[in-house]
């Protein structure tokens, strides 16, 4: 398989598949939908998206394949790419992009639909080189990238088709953070670890307000957050939690 999803602990682990370079095709973008299904289904808190590559994340769409078919085909893998990647914001469970190999064009893109992106330090390269294609980054980069590190900035990778190191990815804020590649694995379990151990359903509640608020004025972001605080206060998850705070205990979560 390409793409592989197994939940233990209420961690999801999603792993790309696909030597040598995991770019995907038809069948790839398949899987990877029947993977987020998988751990959503399994109530997983927080998945970890991940690659079996030591040199690649994801260079993105096959550019072969796109030879091979029509116009019309193309058009239709990426719509269908694009209703895949909108799940990993749909979704209650937190995604994390671990990267540390080359996540380029669509590879990227992938990350970019995830919550967080954590990267390891090394020499490979992350960007949207799609316009030296004669294309443009279609599976939400010319979305999802200028809401990250603003218009300008967005822009001047994009026209350029321009790809940098981790460390100036982490500047730019590309990525949320960058850890030493000798302990990449151990973080980022570590903060899978910690948000499985949270409360379930403030932690979806947060981020559906999140990105259900980002991009409309604030007043209506705050409306979206008292819409999704109201419920919490009647679960008993928010009881545990503020009885443990006020009893000096660490809380146990159900997701209730």
């Amino acid at each position: 398989m390409a793409v592989t999803a197994t939940t233990a602990d209420r961690i999801g682990r999603i792993v790309l598949d696909r030597p040598p370079a995991n770019s995907y095709d038809p069948a790839f973008l398949d899987e990877l939908d029947e993977a987020i299904t998988r751990v959503v289904e399994d109530e997983a808190v927080v998945a970890i998206v991940s690659s079996s590559s030591e040199k690649f994340f994801s260079a993105g769409a096959d550019v072969k394949g796109f030879l091979q078919r029509t116009a019309d085909d193309n058009n239709a893998m990426v719509a269908r790419a694009h209703q895949i990647f909108d799940r990993f914001a749909a979704e209650d469970t937190v995604f994390v992009a671990a990267i540390a190999g080359h996540a380029l064009g669509g590879g990227y893109e992938i990350a970019l639909a995830c919550d967080i992106r954590i990267a390891a330090t090394g020499r490979y390269r992350i960007g949207l080189p799609e316009v030296t294609l004669g294309l443009l980054p279609g599976t939400g980069g010319t979305q999802r990238l200028p809401r990250l590190i603003g218009r300008g900035r967005a822009l001047d990778m994009i026209l350029a088709g321009r790809s940098v190191t981790p460390d100036v990815a982490h500047d730019l804020g590309m990525v949320d953070r960058l850890v030493d590649a000798d302990d990449f694995t151990d973080t980022v379990e570590k903060i899978a670890t910690t948000l499985a151990g949270g409360a379930p359903l403030a932690i979806a509640a947060a981020k559906r307000a999140i990105h259900d608020g980002i991009d409309r004025d604030l007043t209506d972001g705050l409306a979206i957050e008292l819409e999704q605080m109201a419920p919490l206060f009647a679960t008993d998850d928010a009881a545990e939690g503020m009885t443990a705070f006020t009893e000096k205990r660490s809380p146990t979560y159900r997701g209730q």
